[in-house]
């Protein structure tokens, strides 16, 4: 079983020609996450996952099967569903994992603006998320996130429907959540700002546990700084969104181009 899982998804699998252009690109970005999330550590085994809207009128999304390393999804292996659950496309059989169908799903469904979900485990991300205080404005990678941090309370494994109530309005319309005792959650329009605001909370979350480990008192920036911080970033004509993601991609095309498959 093991052997057949590293093949996944076959070549006769391929779902290229098969989809829209548009949900086949969607597809091979989605992948890119995944390989970028495994590049920088930021995997918890097959536990955690990232979703990707669908294009077009449908309320369709897109996830990993349960059972594949992060390092192994290909754009072939997303699972589709629907928001109510149902699988429309599945070449691994793998199925999906039960709590990110609850997570994503509630988000797909209550806010349209967002395309892409990213949720992690990451040792930093739940060491800071079982802190009471949360995430401190005590570096620049964290200042970006000033007051856009929402935060949900741990409800236990993410199994019931019920908690996706909770879960969207805690959220509300931030694009960053800390799920309390479990780890982070970022929203993007597109996939390269989901991954853009986890890479930096996750900076974030490592650097603030640095900065406790080594006992000096923190500094804090003024709450005048810390607005400027955030509002530097919301610039919507800021280079980095148009220049970050396709040099990511050609990172990972330079060892591995198997996530386009």
């Amino acid at each position: 079983m093991s052997a057949q899982l590293h093949r996944f998804p076959a070549e006769e699998t391929s779902l290229k020609g098969k989809v829209s252009e548009a949900e086949w690109e969607m597809r091979v970005n989605l992948a890119a996450c995944y390989r970028l999330a495994a590049h920088y550590r930021m995997t918890d085994k097959i536990y955690t996952h990232i979703s990707a809207r669908v294009p077009g009128p449908d309320e369709h999304f897109l996830i990993n099967a349960y059972g594949l390393l992060f390092d192994e999804i290909t754009a072939s292996s997303l699972v589709k569903l629907d928001i109510d659950g149902a699988i429309l496309q599945d070449t691994t059989g793998l199925g999906v994992n039960e709590a990110g169908y609850v997570i994503h799903s509630a988000i797909h469904r209550a806010r349209h603006d967002v395309t892409c979900v990213m949720h992690t485990h990451t040792r930093a991300g739940v060491a800071v998320s079982a802190q009471k205080n949360g995430l401190l404005p005590i570096s620049q990678h964290s200042m970006r996130f000033y007051n856009q941090v929402a935060y949900h309370d741990y409800e236990g494994v993410a199994l019931y429907l019920e908690e996706q109530q909770r879960l969207v309005g805690d959220l509300g319309d931030k694009k960053v959540m800390i799920l309390r005792n479990h780890g982070l959650l970022t929203a993007g329009a597109e996939v390269r700002e989901a991954f853009e605001l986890m890479y930096y909370l996750e900076m974030s979350c490592q650097i603030q546990l640095d900065a406790m480990s080594g006992g000096a008192e923190l500094n804090f920036p003024s709450k005048e700084v810390c607005e400027r911080v955030v509002a530097q970033f919301g610039r919507t004509d800021r280079p980095s969104t148009r220049k970050d993601w396709p040099t990511l991609l050609r990172m990972l095309d330079r060892t591995d181009t198997s996530y386009r498959n």
